[in-house]
C-alpha cells in the first residue's frame, strides 16, 4: 500500500491554477521554445495550454512567458527568470510535502497493521 499526494495551489474561489503538469507544460516551453509544442508533446490542446498559462500569471501577479514575434520560423517563446525560479521552487515545496506525508503515512499504517 502506498500514498498518492497530489499538490496543487488553488485560488481565492478553490479552483487550481498550478499542480505539476503546469510544471511540466513549463519545462517543454523551455525546451521547445513553442506552447504550440509543449502542448502537443503533452497530448493538451494548444487553447488549454494557454488557457492555464494564462490563470497563473493572473493568480501569481507575475509576467511567466516571453513572447517574441517574427514569422512562424522566427517567433519562440521562452520562460520569464521568475518562472524559471517558480518551478523550481514550486517542485522542490512538492517534493518535501510528499516526503513529509508519505513518512507520516508510514507512521500512521504502522499504528493500524500492528493491531
Amino acid at each position: 500500500m502506498e500514498l498518492n499526494i497530489k499538490v496543487s495551489l488553488l485560488d481565492n474561489k478553490k479552483n487550481t491554477f498550478m499542480g505539476i503538469g503546469l510544471v511540466w507544460l513549463l519545462q517543454r516551453i523551455k525546451k521547445f521554445k513553442s506552447i504550440n509544442e509543449a502542448s502537443k508533446d503533452m497530448k493538451m490542446s494548444y487553447v488549454k495550454a494557454l488557457k492555464i498559462l494564462n490563470t497563473l500569471e493572473k493568480n501569481l501577479g507575475q509576467k511567466i512567458l516571453i513572447r517574441k514575434k517574427g514569422g512562424s520560423i522566427r517567433s519562440q517563446t521562452e520562460i520569464t527568470p521568475f518562472a524559471e525560479k517558480f518551478i523550481k521552487d514550486y517542485d522542490k515545496y512538492q517534493k518535501k510535502v510528499k516526503t513529509f506525508a508519505n513518512k507520516e503515512f508510514l507512521k500512521f499504517s504502522r499504528d493500524w497493521k500492528d493491531n
